[in-house]
């Protein structure tokens, strides 16, 4: 089974990569013309009809990118709970949509309604008051909701696990957006900066926890996107494979950018340097949401669960004498 991107994937990929580049801070309207806000929505509600993991290019990219808009809310969130025509608004670019679920609201000064969670299911919220609060990570707001009521009923609880593993996996996407880039300017820096007649990076002290970085990322992106194709596919590993995903790749986002900026020395600290951005992106995924020892127990839970089933009983087998 070839487990590669496809030419189409990869394409994405390009065009979202020269695409930000050029546009660092674009639009709803501007993804939307692009087709991204409604990749997964289906050709009849006006999407593209493809799946998660087409967002996956995108969430690692829009990671990169330190992307700051409500894509995450809407997409990597909330779009399981929306019916039809609120999907079909959301891949035309005339709506985006955030999700209470927890106690801090993610992309709230961006998105343009509201979601929360109650009883058995989920319904939009008609008023109440929103606060954008003061974080490290200014790429992403985060607020909190207060008062308001449940208006219209949009889905039941039981989309919540979909929605969770969706969530965990969009963030554990863009962090290997963010350790990548941090990783290419150690490299880069690395391999030009010169210390007593040498490049820097022929020292183990900076080529050792490059080289250590470099596995990180890897692995992160591998547990990235084995989440991703179970969220895509719906598969019954999805919950595990997203926790997975989201405590490794959140804590080594964070690891590889302190690893970077250590390797850029001083201009590493810089406020006019990137890497700090990208530092505070990988702390903020780091700490959304269930912490990485919260998601590991969880894993450990599930696998010891597994182990203490009880085995399948075998049918007897007759054996038949010969006469």
């Amino acid at each position: 089974m070839d487990f590669t991107f496809t030419p189409e994937q990869e394409a994405l990929r390009e065009q979202a990569r020269e695409f930000l580049g050029a546009n660092p801070e674009p639009t709803w309207t501007q993804l939307a013309e692009l087709g991204w806000t409604g990749v997964s929505v289906a050709e009849e509600d006006g999407g593209a009809g493809l799946s998660f993991l087409e967002e996956a290019v995108l969430f690692e990219e829009l990671g990169r990118a330190l992307y700051r808009g409500p894509y995450f809310a809407t997409v990597g969130v909330i779009l399981p709970a929306l019916p039809a025509e609120d999907r079909a608004a959301v891949a035309a670019g005339e709506a985006s949509w955030t999700l209470a679920f927890g106690p801090l609201v993610p992309d709230l000064d961006t998105a343009e309604h509201v979601a929360i969670v109650g009883g058995d299911g989920i319904y939009e919220l008609v008023g109440g008051e929103r606060e954008v609060l003061a974080t490290t990570d200014e790429s992403r707001s985060l607020g909190v909701v207060r008062g308001g009521e449940p208006g219209r009923r949009l889905a039941e609880s039981g989309v919540l696990p979909e929605i969770e593993a969706r969530s965990q996996t969009a963030l554990a996407l863009e962090a290997c957006g963010v350790a990548r880039l941090a990783l290419e300017d150690a490299i880069e820096y690395a391999s030009a900066r010169e210390q007593f007649g040498k490049k820097i990076g022929v020292y183990q002290a900076v080529s050792h926890p490059l080289a250590d970085a470099y596995t990180h990322v890897e692995l992160s992106r591998s547990l990235a996107l084995w989440a991703a194709w179970c969220v895509a596919t719906g598969d019954p590993q999805a919950a595990i494979a997203a926790a997975a995903a989201k405590s490794y790749a959140g804590e080594s986002a964070v690891s590889v950018c302190e690893t970077a900026i250590q390797s850029l020395g001083g201009i590493g600290f810089t406020w006019e340097h990137r890497l700090h951005r990208l530092y505070k992106r990988a702390l903020g995924i780091q700490s959304f949401g269930a912490s990485g020892t919260r998601l590991r127990a969880e894993i450990a839970a599930s696998l010891l669960d597994a182990q203490d089933a009880p085995s399948p009983v075998e049918p007897p087998v007759t054996v038949t004498q010969g006469g």
